[in-house]
C-alpha cells in the first residue's frame, strides 16, 4: 500500500536541477505520472498530454517520473521530455519512498508532500479516480483519462523488473 514519501528525498529533473520533494511541492500539489523505464511506457504519452492539458493552468503541477537515466528517459519520452517537468531517478528512490510495487502509477501529493491518492498499474478507471480527486482538491476540471486509444488495462510491471 502506498505511503507518504520522505519529504527530504532529493529528485533530479531532466534538466539537472536537484531539489527535495518538499521543495518541488512548495507552491503546487504534484500529480506524478510514474512510468517504467521500458519502451512500452511511450504508450502513455497521450494520457500524460490529456492530464497536462487539463491541469496545466491549475494549482497542481503535472510531472513525469522515470526510474532511469536522462538518456533512457529521453528515448522513452521523445520530444515531450522537455515539455513537462520530468524526473530521472535511476535508483527508483521515489517509488521506494512511496512504497509502490508496480508501474505505471499515478500519484497525487499535497503541497506538504503527504500522499492523497495513488493508482498502481494501468487501470483507466482507477487513474480517473485519482484525477477526479485532484480536480476536486484544487477546484478544477478533471481530465478524461479514458480514451479508445489508451493502452489496454494491465497490472503493469513490477518495480524491481
Amino acid at each position: 500500500m502506498a505511503q507518504n514519501p520522505n519529504p527530504s528525498l532529493p529528485l533530479t529533473s531532466l534538466g539537472g536541477v536537484t531539489r527535495t520533494i518538499d521543495d518541488w511541492a512548495t507552491i503546487f500539489n504534484l500529480a506524478i505520472v510514474m512510468l517504467p523505464a521500458r519502451a512500452e511506457a511511450a504508450a502513455f504519452i497521450p494520457v500524460i498530454k490529456r492530464v497536462y492539458a487539463t491541469f496545466g493552468d491549475s494549482d497542481v503541477r503535472t510531472t513525469i517520473w522515470i526510474p532511469s537515466t536522462p538518456t533512457i528517459t529521453r528515448r522513452i519520452l521523445g520530444p515531450i521530455a522537455d515539455e513537462y517537468l520530468t524526473f530521472c531517478d535511476p535508483d527508483g528512490a521515489l517509488a521506494n519512498s512511496l512504497a509502490l510495487d508496480r508501474l505505471p502509477a499515478f500519484v497525487h501529493l499535497r503541497q506538504d508532500t503527504t500522499l492523497v491518492d495513488a493508482s498502481q498499474g494501468w487501470s483507466p478507471s482507477a487513474w480517473q479516480k485519482v484525477a477526479d480527486g485532484i480536480a476536486k482538491h484544487v477546484h478544477w476540471t478533471s481530465p478524461n483519462i479514458a480514451n479508445n486509444k489508451n493502452p489496454a488495462p494491465s497490472p503493469g510491471w513490477a518495480i524491481s523488473a
